[in-house]
């Protein structure tokens, strides 16, 4: 096989294009193959094979620098690095990562898992080597490669202003897919697919550059109105395109992604072209595995699966957080016309698509844009209507400013229905969600809310949907247990178990694990109370006058020790005296935390069960 014998893309450069179009086969073959038994970003790196083999084939990396935007569709790019035979770790503890990790390999020039950001990265690296290197003929090229959707984010029209303002040598490769993780939306969408369909463009831009070229020089007032008239027919004829240039980019395409002749002979045309440039690359989502082109969404992030049937092979027991969340919020629709939907090109991730088919008209898909998002749902609210922003806890991040000015602010009524809160796992550092509660915590107006099985998830939507004010609604990737619950009275935690001298707080579902560990502390002669925190904040001061009379607290929490809700809850028992108590946070050390399986991780930060029991019978002493 020609893939056996690639270990660095220097191996790509005496390829014929034949042997290319084989390795591509090859390279789609191991792909899902691989992927099928790891799980992983599937559809997205099926679509950019070609575009990888032609990137690596031209450009000398890691001298040139390739910047991979959202970082999943970076696959292609690891095999062809030396990374073929570390395939079987991917996402797995200790493994390879799913995106790009400088620290893993010199061939990957700037870390990314999130939307958007690889334009402004390659400007930065691009006026770095401008100022690093002013006269050198040699320059390294810098390629941003973005996709999936990242062109529906603010910041890469940022990126493209500051850079097109520039005039750097830096190229842009916009792999359009038609798909970030679901269909893209919104205008932007639309001029995409305008220029895939546009017939008289494909055809008229050549040529109508072509005749600007050959355009005598004249005098003053004549070459200016030929520039003119240069300008008006560029605005018809070159329409499409037009976006792109009036922004300081030269744009070609759309190209073929498919293709790797013609990849490979607009790339090594645009090497040679100073200052900014677009090329704009047609590619499919999944391409050349059948259940990945039929449902790309399904494959753009998916476990283990049968490569026969594109069937997942773990079956999973019973419903996760999200189908709660689904459920309960159309059940709450139901009743009041008011409540609307809003995702950030996550329908299906959060749980909204049966709120899209029951309410369409309720349900609105902004795009890679949570900044966005959370302002519209603003005003939203300030039209007198109940908005519910469902979003992961890593992306909320990236819209932290909108939500203390734009809605804590204004104490406006938005729900943040926070999914993969805590500990996401497989996706590792970009994606863990364990920085909400620090995140949030802080701002005024701003109720936390964290339920500990699914049952008190819909008692909790409910409530955040009746108060009066911003709710961060959080909830782990898992599958919900359920229980018998107590009503939820605003800033009240729940007794869970009466003991004495030992209390275990948990925050959300490390109630289950908090039970887990009394069990095995029961068995060495402890009898703790177990308290379920339900409200992060505000905290509950009728619970923190009831620590006060144990002589050991222990705060569970799935989510980072700094600036959690165990960090607030001893900085206000300090203030009341507590030097004759024993207090211990159990939650993330200050680092990012790595891929691996929940129990994995959980495991090797000492917070399951067991880990904690140890930890307090070492340090809890009987009186």
């Amino acid at each position: 096989m020609l893939l056996d014998q690639i270990n660095s893309p220097k191996k790509l450069k005496r390829m014929s294009f034949e042997k290319l179009a084989i390795l591509a086969k090859e390279i789609r073959h191991f792909l899902v193959k691989s992927i099928a038994n790891t799980g992983g970003h599937l559809a997205s790196n099926l679509g950019v094979v070609e575009l990888t083999l032609a990137l690596h084939k031209v450009f000398d990396s890691p001298k040139d620098k390739i910047i991979w935007d959202v970082g999943h569709q970076s696959y292609i790019h690891k095999i062809l690095t030396g990374r073929k035979d570390l395939f079987h770790t991917l996402r797995k503890l200790d493994g390879l990562s799913g995106f790009p990790k400088a620290i893993e390999s010199d061939h990957d020039a700037f870390g990314t898992g999130h939307s958007s950001t690889a334009i402004s990265a390659a400007l930065g690296l691009a006026i770095a080597r401008d100022l690093r290197s002013p006269n050198c003929m040699n320059r390294e090229k810098i390629i941003a490669v973005v996709g999936d959707g990242s062109m529906t984010g603010g910041l890469a029209y940022e990126g493209l202003n500051n850079t097109g303002r520039s005039e750097t040598d830096l190229i842009v490769i916009l792999n359009d897919n038609q798909m970030s993780i679901c269909e893209n939306v919104g205008a932007i969408s639309r001029h995409l697919n305008d220029i895939r369909t546009g017939s008289l463009y494909l055809g008229a831009k050549q040529g109508v550059r072509n005749v600007l070229d050959r355009l005598p020089r004249m005098g003053p007032i004549v070459s200016g109105g030929l520039e003119a008239a240069k300008t008006v027919i560029k605005k018809y004829m070159l329409l499409h395109g037009v976006l792109f240039e009036e922004m300081g980019f030269r744009y070609f395409g759309p190209v073929d992604g498919h293709n790797i002749p013609a990849l490979v002979n607009i790339l090594k045309g645009v090497k040679q072209i100073k200052g900014p440039v677009l090329i704009h690359v047609l590619t499919k989502k999944g391409k050349g595995y059948d259940s990945a082109e039929d449902a790309p969404t399904e494959f753009h992030g998916i476990g283990a699966f049968d490569v026969r049937t594109g069937k997942p092979t773990a079956a999973t027991s019973g419903s996760s957080y999200t189908d709660v969340f689904s459920k309960s919020l159309i059940q709450q629709a139901d009743k009041d016309e008011k409540i609307v939907a809003i995702t950030a090109a996550m329908s299906s991730g959060t749980g909204l698509e049966a709120f899209k088919s029951r309410f369409p008209k309720r349900f609105f898909d902004v795009g890679i844009a949570e900044g966005h998002a959370v302002t519209f749902a603003a005003g939203l609210a300030k039209g007198g209507l109940k908005p519910i922003f469902a979003v992961y806890a890593s992306f909320l991040q990236r819209a932290y400013d909108h939500v203390l000015h734009d809605v804590a602010l204004q104490n406006l009524p938005v729900v943040f229905a926070i999914d993969r809160a805590g500990l996401v796992g497989e996706d590792g550092e970009t994606h863990q969600g364990i920085y909400d509660l620090a995140y949030l915590s802080h701002i005024p107006n701003m109720t936390i809310l964290a339920p500990k099985d699914g049952t008190e998830l819909d008692a909790m939507l409910a409530f955040a949907l009746s108060h009066n004010g911003p709710v961060a609604l959080r909830y782990p990737r898992d599958i919900a247990t359920y229980s018998d619950i107590s009503p939820i009275y605003y800033g009240q935690s729940d007794t869970i178990v009466k003991g004495e001298n030992i209390a275990l707080v948990s925050v959300g579902t490390m109630n289950k694990t908090a039970l887990d560990a009394a069990d095995i502390l029961r068995k060495n002669g402890h009898n703790p109370s177990i308290y379920n925190a339900r409200f992060v904040k505000p905290l509950d001061m009728n619970l923190i006058s009831r620590l006060l009379e144990y002589k050991f607290v222990y705060v569970l929490e799935d989510a980072a020790r700094i600036g959690g809700y165990g960090s607030r809850l001893h900085e206000v028992m300090t203030t009341l005296g507590k030097s004759h108590i024993h207090f211990h946070i159990f939650a993330f050390p200050d680092i990012f935390i790595e891929a691996g399986q929940r129990k994995e991780l959980f495991s090797r930060y000492k917070l399951d069960a067991k880990s904690i029991a140890e930890y307090i019978i070492q340090n809890s002493v009987m009186s």
